[in-house]
């Protein structure tokens, strides 16, 4: 038989202060009324309804402009015609695909593609974020927001305001050859160079684009608690301690969804930028698969085996951002998508 002393315990009676009965009965009712009971559909559309009309819109676009015409993805089973249609195009099956596995052409497009991503994530993808991490560091507001202005600018610039503005500064005949003669050295020409032409374009992509990239690392950086520094500080942290220590890890999530991101779009490096500096090098170097497609569809009218291509760009692209973000979860961070 129990004391009394057990029966209530060290901390006195168990009976709950809002009635008679015991800590089990309490913890039973609270047990099945803390769990959240979901919402009906007509009260969550009463409540989200303002917000589901903003959206309207933005869903409109990605139908129309994305998923309709993904629709069109049959024609690299036809031998499509667009004089006939793709109700009456005749049936070829996967033809089009074997053709495609076995064009050497397409395999040095993708060759140049993968190479040209490679390098880019190496000399490229790192550049916004040490960007990004300078300009958190500028202490006056004013002189942060004109830097920030300067970097973000060239990204409005069309691709041919860039090729241009890099043919007048490292053509054959531009500034810095000129430069070179006028004292006595050889000039070069780095715009016709096909052995330099990876680094030519992984240039002008820095140039234009890794200003506008610090963005959403900035917005990462503004979401660190200041108080880890301020902590750390006192600590007797140096400066690069809380580099390493807070500012990486507190970047590594956006790090990882952008790099899946980026992995996905490993064979899309662009079209505009290699069309046009494709007959200054020639195609060996230039080639991708986007101005493989163009060439091979547009110019010879093979629809079918331009879709071909492109579909299978889409599915690699869609298998190495599977891939990247099942590897993300390994080492404990959450993707593009959580975990179920």
């Amino acid at each position: 038989m129990l004391s009394d002393h057990a029966k209530t315990g060290p901390a006195g009676d168990l009976t709950s202060p809002a009635g008679t009965g015991t800590s089990k009965d309490v913890r039973k009712r609270g047990s099945t009324t803390s769990r959240a009971r979901p919402q009906p559909f007509g009260s969550r559309l009463k409540r989200d309804w303002q917000l589901l009309l903003m959206a309207l819109p933005a869903i409109g676009l990605l139908i129309v402009f994305h998923y309709v015409p993904l629709l069109g993805n049959v024609i690299a089973f036809q031998d499509y015609s667009p004089y006939v249609g793709i109700a009456d195009s005749p049936w070829v099956g996967f033809a089009n695909f074997q053709w495609l596995m076995f064009d050497e052409s397409f395999w040095d497009a993708t060759l140049n593609t993968l190479t040209i991503t490679a390098f880019q994530l190496v000399f490229y993808f790192p550049v916004p974020i040490l960007l990004a991490v300078l300009l958190d560091s500028v202490v006056r507001p004013r002189l942060r927001l004109f830097i920030q202005g300067i970097v973000y600018m060239p990204h409005f610039f069309s691709w041919v305001l860039v090729v241009t503005l890099f043919q007048q500064m490292f053509g054959g005949a531009g500034l810095l050859s000129q430069t070179l003669r006028d004292h006595g050295y050889s000039g070069f020409d780095l715009m016709t160079n096909p052995d330099t032409f990876i680094v030519l374009v992984t240039a002008e992509t820095v140039w234009k684009d890794a200003g506008w990239g610090t963005i959403i690392f900035l917005a990462a950086l503004a979401a660190i608690n200041q108080n880890l520094y301020e902590a750390a500080a006192v600590d007797g942290a140096s400066r690069w301690r809380r580099l390493w220590h807070i500012t990486l890890p507190g970047l590594r999530p956006v790090i990882v969804l952008l790099l899946i991101l980026r992995l996905g779009e490993a064979l899309n490096v662009g079209f505009e930028q290699f069309f046009l500096q494709r007959d200054a090098v020639g195609r060996d170097a230039a080639e991708v698969l986007d101005t493989f497609v163009y060439w091979r569809t547009l110019l010879t009218g093979e629809w079918s085996y331009g879709a071909a291509a492109g579909l299978v760009k889409g599915l690699v692209g869609l298998v190495l951002i599977l891939i990247a973000n099942r590897v993300a979860h390994r080492f404990g961070e959450q993707g593009i998508y959580k975990r179920s």
